[in-house]
């Protein structure tokens, strides 16, 4: 092998992968020339945003479905916003066995199984007539399909970068972005025009093409010979990993309540006409393209934690600015900035597990994890914040509240996460982590 070849892996890779005799073993005995073609086509990058796409496109869009729903089943909000946590909950939950299967090797019928359930659950999403028809088809059959989706593919992202991990995690993730375009962007002409049922079909067909993009240009690497269980308890054992947790579970309490709620607030409380609150999700959306990959390319300067939380109080800050906007224009401002901030937390958060990991072989496992307690917090968050939207006889300031404290504290137990492997590194205040 040519000097020259190995010091383009390791300019890719980062020293400290590079060295790694493990994961130099796994990738380059496994295929040698996938790995170089992995050097210019951006490893799996190139299928990863479609995967993103389908996955978290449709989940930040479901404020469209939100609103719909409400008015077609004749159901609470609360109820309603079930549908979409449950989406999200096994969307990030599933990751737990997803991630672990990955690690074991099993890439390829982890993602298959994904895709098929994705598409099966769409495509009876566009049948369903009842409430609890709905929630089976979209929040629980197309929950577990992305959640067999979204830790390999991360899983397989962290196997071939390292120094640029944080910058290649924020192209990938501006795939949700353009899903969470094109989606309302479809619904809104398309549900007046030709109904729901086909409205989902035509988004199916989509999710069909996207899919098979994704596990087309997807590239395992071979599983380690060494047995693992499921779930890596020797990880609770690390106080810096524990403390993440609990931040992430905390903060994303809060993360997807103006995702799922925002056209309705515009609807009710600025009297904002069915269409036009929909613009309101695709400035949310849209912005979020600048919104993941701004955030990516400071952290490769000033270190992925480190700008991690400096966004998730930005986030915090900007729920609680939330509550006195009274206006259309004001409103239209508010989230642009909240699109901004919030785009930073998307894309960071499992970049920030390959910080405090101390275990490279266990990555897919311990994104797994992470993506787990986010998914209980993203479970929990929206359903609340409706609960309290009733109680309140309609006012939606609890429930800013409550998301803005939730993206706080959890902010403090980051903060206290990263204090922890400072100390571990024996560097100063502002160390780049």
């Amino acid at each position: 092998m040519c000097s020259r070849s190995g010091q383009r892996c390791s300019e890719w890779l980062g020293p400290a992968a590079y060295s790694e005799p493990s994961i130099k073993s796994r990738v380059f005995e496994h295929d040698r020339l996938s790995y170089y073609i992995t050097r210019w086509r951006f490893g799996s990058l190139d299928g990863r945003p479609y995967a993103k796409h389908l996955k978290r496109g449709m989940i930040i869009s479901f404020g469209v479905f939100q609103t719909y729903y409400v008015s077609a089943l004749q159901q609470p909000r609360s109820d309603i916003s079930w549908i979409g946590s449950i989406a999200v909950f096994f969307l990030f939950f599933t990751g737990v066995v997803s991630g672990r299967l990955t690690d074991a090797g099993h890439f390829r019928i982890t993602t298959l199984v994904g895709a098929i359930l994705v598409i099966l659950g769409t495509f009876m999403t566009s049948l369903g007539q009842t409430y609890w028809q709905i929630l089976l088809a979209q929040g629980v059959c197309t929950g577990l399909g992305n959640g067999f989706l979204l830790t390999p593919m991360m899983t397989l992202i962290t196997t071939y970068f390292h120094s640029r991990l944080a910058l290649v995690m924020g192209v990938a993730a501006c795939g949700s972005t353009t899903g969470g375009l094109i989606y309302p962007s479809m619904a809104r002409t398309l549900l007046p025009t030709i109904g729901f049922g086909w409205t989902m079909r035509a988004m199916g067909f989509i999710q069909l093409w996207t899919l098979a993009i994704a596990l087309a240009c997807g590239k395992p690497t071979p599983a380690p010979k060494k047995p693992a269980p499921l779930v890596d308890w020797s990880v609770f054992k690390e106080p810096e990993f524990t403390l993440y947790l609990i931040g992430s579970f905390l903060a994303f309490l809060g993360v997807f309540f103006p995702f799922f709620f925002l056209s309705s607030f515009a609807r009710e409380k600025q009297g904002m006409s069915y269409t036009d609150s929909l613009n309101l999700t695709l400035v949310l959306n849209g912005i979020g393209f600048i919104a993941r990959l701004l955030p990516s390319v400071i952290a490769r300067y000033i270190g992925t934690m480190n700008v991690f939380i400096v966004f998730l109080f930005s986030s915090a800050l900007c729920m609680y600015t939330w509550i006195p906007v009274y206006t259309i224009s004001g409103l239209y401002a508010w989230t642009a900035f909240y699109s901004l901030s919030i785009g930073g937390v998307q894309s960071l958060f499992l970049a920030v597990v390959t910080i405090i990991n101390s275990d490279i072989s266990k990555t897919g496992a311990r994104l797994g994890i992470i993506s787990a307690a986010v998914g209980i917090g993203a479970l929990l968050g929206s359903p609340v914040s409706g609960a309290i939207i009733s109680l309140g006889g309609g006012s939606y300031t609890g429930a800013q509240i409550f998301s803005g404290s939730t993206l706080v504290v959890g902010g403090m137990f980051v903060v206290a996460s990263r204090e922890i492997k400072r100390k571990q590194k024996q560097g100063g205040f502002w160390l780049k982590l």
